[in-house]
């Protein structure tokens, strides 16, 4: 099993800052065996993507809504993936979820429980 626990969420206004983390643990955890990603949940809508990144941390993925804005990273020293989001407006709020999946895996395995992110105009 893994166990993903995201922090960092909060409340801040538009063109504000914040950097999510989610701490990675699991006996059968491999950093580099390991996709990450961050979707996000809004009120009343289906959870979205927001960003991945390979096991190795060279190549990462962002939704189109985020580019340019939303920057992910992983540390495999410290099983930890970050998520930082700047300029951020409000449709940008949601609960963001961390998960993790086996590189030959077509689905996500592994998910956090969330963490609030709130942006007020």
């Amino acid at each position: 099993q893994v166990q993903l626990v995201e922090s960092g969420g909060g409340s801040v206004h538009t063109g504000g800052s914040l950097r999510l983390s989610c701490a990675a643990s699991g006996r059968t955890f491999s950093n580099y065996a390991y996709i990450m990603g961050w979707f996000r949940q809004a009120p009343g809508k289906e959870r979205e993507f927001v960003a991945a990144i390979s096991g190795s941390g060279i190549n990462t993925y962002n939704a189109a809504s985020v580019k340019g804005r939303f920057t992910i990273s992983r540390d495999n020293a410290k099983n930890t993936v970050y998520l930082q989001m700047n300029s951020l407006k409000p449709e940008d709020t949601a609960v963001y979820y961390c998960a993790a999946k086996n590189s030959d895996s077509a689905m996500y395995d592994y998910w956090g429980q969330g963490t609030q992110v709130t942006v007020s105009s």
